[in-house]
């Protein structure tokens, strides 16, 4: 029996498909993606106008996570310096 918190998955059995079957559903969920930022595009304008307002004003942007979602913040406010030119104390990622 599942656990609460785990969901069912249409790919709980990876590990089982052939390498080509596995590339075609990775393909078929990355196809999903334009599709969900479409739907919440405004919802994401207004976050992002909160963020750009509340940093102009001298705050600061903190990426928290743990496992994947925290390195992955680590990394993006690790190339916000280089790429965008801001300062390395204004976008911080914590995991």
């Amino acid at each position: 029996m599942e656990k609460e918190t785990e969901k069912s998955s249409r790919y709980n059995d990876l590990e089982q498909m052939d390498v080509r079957t596995l590339l075609e559903n990775i393909n078929r969920e990355d196809k999903t993606v334009p599709e969900a930022v479409e739907a919440s595009m405004d919802q994401i304008e207004s976050l992002a106008e909160a963020i750009f307002h509340k940093m102009e004003a001298g705050g600061r942007l903190f990426y928290l996570g743990a496992g994947t979602s925290g390195r992955l913040g680590i990394v993006d406010a690790s190339e916000c310096p280089p790429t965008f030119g801001v300062p390395h104390d204004w976008v911080i990622g914590l995991i």
